[in-house]
Protein backbone atom coordinates (compact mmCIF):
# COMPACT_ATOMS: atom_id res chain seq x y z
CA UNK A 1 0.00 0.00 0.00
CA UNK A 2 1.11 3.26 -0.35
CA UNK A 3 0.51 6.25 1.94
CA UNK A 4 0.45 9.28 0.07
CA UNK A 5 2.70 11.70 1.90
CA UNK A 6 6.22 13.12 1.74
CA UNK A 7 6.46 13.32 5.18
CA UNK A 8 8.96 10.70 6.22
CA UNK A 9 8.28 10.74 10.02
CA UNK A 10 4.80 9.89 9.33
CA UNK A 11 4.80 7.17 6.69
CA UNK A 12 7.29 5.23 9.07
CA UNK A 13 4.00 5.58 11.35
CA UNK A 14 1.69 3.69 9.22
CA UNK A 15 4.74 1.29 8.52
CA UNK A 16 4.46 0.60 12.16
CA UNK A 17 0.89 0.34 12.16
CA UNK A 18 0.97 -2.00 9.09
CA UNK A 19 3.61 -3.88 9.75
CA UNK A 20 1.95 -6.51 12.18
CA UNK A 21 -0.76 -7.49 9.40
CA UNK A 22 2.13 -8.25 7.17
CA UNK A 23 1.70 -5.05 4.52
CA UNK A 24 3.90 -3.19 3.12
CA UNK A 25 3.86 0.40 3.13
CA UNK A 26 5.48 2.72 0.40
CA UNK A 27 5.14 6.62 0.42
CA UNK A 28 5.32 9.30 -2.50
CA UNK A 29 9.29 9.28 -1.90
CA UNK A 30 9.31 6.06 -2.93
CA UNK A 31 8.07 7.15 -6.26
CA UNK A 32 9.53 10.78 -7.37
CA UNK A 33 8.45 10.55 -11.03
CA UNK A 34 4.75 11.04 -9.62
CA UNK A 35 3.02 14.33 -10.74
CA UNK A 36 1.84 15.85 -7.48
CA UNK A 37 -1.54 16.13 -7.34
CA UNK A 38 -3.09 19.59 -5.92
CA UNK A 39 -5.51 19.90 -2.66
CA UNK A 40 -7.95 22.21 -4.23
CA UNK A 41 -10.80 21.06 -1.96
CA UNK A 42 -12.43 23.12 0.70
CA UNK A 43 -13.09 19.80 3.09
CA UNK A 44 -10.45 17.44 4.53
CA UNK A 45 -12.22 15.00 2.57
CA UNK A 46 -12.55 16.72 -0.41
CA UNK A 47 -8.57 17.31 -0.28
CA UNK A 48 -7.67 13.63 0.65
CA UNK A 49 -10.11 11.99 -2.10
CA UNK A 50 -8.46 14.35 -4.32
CA UNK A 51 -4.66 12.55 -3.19
CA UNK A 52 -5.87 8.87 -2.62
CA UNK A 53 -7.61 8.70 -6.08
CA UNK A 54 -5.05 10.57 -7.29
CA UNK A 55 -1.92 8.84 -6.91
CA UNK A 56 -3.65 5.47 -6.82
CA UNK A 57 -5.14 6.03 -10.47
CA UNK A 58 -1.23 7.50 -11.80
CA UNK A 59 0.56 4.15 -9.43
CA UNK A 60 -2.31 1.61 -10.26
CA UNK A 61 -1.77 0.96 -6.28
CA UNK A 62 -3.61 1.27 -3.43
CA UNK A 63 -3.73 4.41 -1.72
CA UNK A 64 -3.86 6.10 2.04
CA UNK A 65 -4.06 9.60 1.94
CA UNK A 66 -4.90 12.11 4.62
CA UNK A 67 -5.72 15.85 5.11
CA UNK A 68 -5.67 17.34 8.83
CA UNK A 69 -6.13 20.93 10.79
CA UNK A 70 -6.78 23.23 13.37
CA UNK A 71 -9.85 24.02 13.17
CA UNK A 72 -9.43 27.58 16.10
CA UNK A 73 -13.57 28.32 17.35
CA UNK A 74 -12.51 32.07 17.69
CA UNK A 75 -11.89 31.84 14.02
CA UNK A 76 -14.89 30.19 12.35
CA UNK A 77 -12.91 26.96 11.89
CA UNK A 78 -9.88 28.52 10.59
CA UNK A 79 -7.05 27.63 9.71
CA UNK A 80 -8.84 24.19 8.64
CA UNK A 81 -7.53 22.66 5.57
CA UNK A 82 -5.09 25.37 5.18
CA UNK A 83 -3.35 24.55 8.37
CA UNK A 84 -0.04 24.03 6.57
CA UNK A 85 -0.01 26.78 4.42
CA UNK A 86 -1.61 28.86 6.63
CA UNK A 87 0.99 31.62 6.77
CA UNK A 88 1.96 31.01 3.14
CA UNK A 89 2.95 28.28 1.00
CA UNK A 90 6.09 26.15 2.68
CA UNK A 91 4.75 24.56 5.25
CA UNK A 92 6.42 26.59 8.11
CA UNK A 93 5.12 25.34 10.85
CA UNK A 94 6.80 28.79 12.92
CA UNK A 95 5.34 31.02 10.72
CA UNK A 96 2.05 29.22 10.99
CA UNK A 97 2.05 29.23 14.54
CA UNK A 98 3.23 33.12 14.73
CA UNK A 99 0.40 33.80 12.20
CA UNK A 100 -2.50 32.11 14.42
CA UNK A 101 -1.04 33.29 17.53
CA UNK A 102 -1.31 36.89 16.31
CA UNK A 103 -4.37 36.66 15.16
CA UNK A 104 -5.34 35.20 18.67
CA UNK A 105 -4.02 37.81 20.11
CA UNK A 106 -7.12 39.78 21.52
CA UNK A 107 -9.27 36.91 21.89
CA UNK A 108 -9.21 36.06 25.71
CA UNK A 109 -7.86 32.85 26.82
CA UNK A 110 -10.96 31.05 27.91
CA UNK A 111 -12.43 31.83 24.07
CA UNK A 112 -9.09 30.32 22.70
CA UNK A 113 -10.30 26.63 21.89
CA UNK A 114 -9.84 24.79 19.06
CA UNK A 115 -9.97 20.84 17.80
CA UNK A 116 -8.01 19.26 15.70
CA UNK A 117 -9.26 16.82 13.01
CA UNK A 118 -8.17 14.34 10.04
CA UNK A 119 -10.05 12.48 7.58
CA UNK A 120 -8.09 9.57 5.71
CA UNK A 121 -9.24 7.85 2.94
CA UNK A 122 -8.25 4.65 1.17
CA UNK A 123 -8.78 4.28 -2.01
CA UNK A 124 -8.03 1.19 -4.85
CA UNK A 125 -7.15 2.23 -8.02
CA UNK A 126 -10.19 3.42 -10.72
CA UNK A 127 -12.66 3.13 -8.02
CA UNK A 128 -13.33 6.17 -6.69
CA UNK A 129 -17.24 5.38 -5.60
CA UNK A 130 -15.43 2.85 -3.35
CA UNK A 131 -13.52 4.61 -1.04
CA UNK A 132 -13.43 3.96 2.36
CA UNK A 133 -13.46 7.46 4.16
CA UNK A 134 -12.76 7.80 8.22
CA UNK A 135 -13.61 11.17 10.05
CA UNK A 136 -11.39 11.59 13.40
CA UNK A 137 -10.57 14.35 16.05
CA UNK A 138 -9.24 15.32 19.18
CA UNK A 139 -10.54 17.50 21.61
CA UNK A 140 -8.56 17.84 24.56
CA UNK A 141 -5.50 19.23 26.22
CA UNK A 142 -3.93 15.68 25.70
CA UNK A 143 -5.65 14.20 22.48
CA UNK A 144 -6.01 10.45 22.82
CA UNK A 145 -4.15 10.29 26.26
CA UNK A 146 -7.54 12.19 27.85
CA UNK A 147 -10.84 10.42 28.64
CA UNK A 148 -12.59 14.19 29.20
CA UNK A 149 -14.27 15.79 26.44
CA UNK A 150 -12.58 19.14 26.60
CA UNK A 151 -11.48 22.16 23.94
CA UNK A 152 -7.88 22.79 23.40
CA UNK A 153 -6.69 25.61 24.63
CA UNK A 154 -4.48 27.86 22.76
Amino acid sequence: MVVATKNAGKAREFAAMFAKDGITVKSLLDFPELESVAETGTTFEENARLKADGYARQLELPVLADDSGLQVDALGGQPGVFSARYAGDGHNDAANNAKLLSELSEVPAEARTANFHTTLVFAKPNHPEQDLVVDGGCIGPHCGHSTRRQRLRL
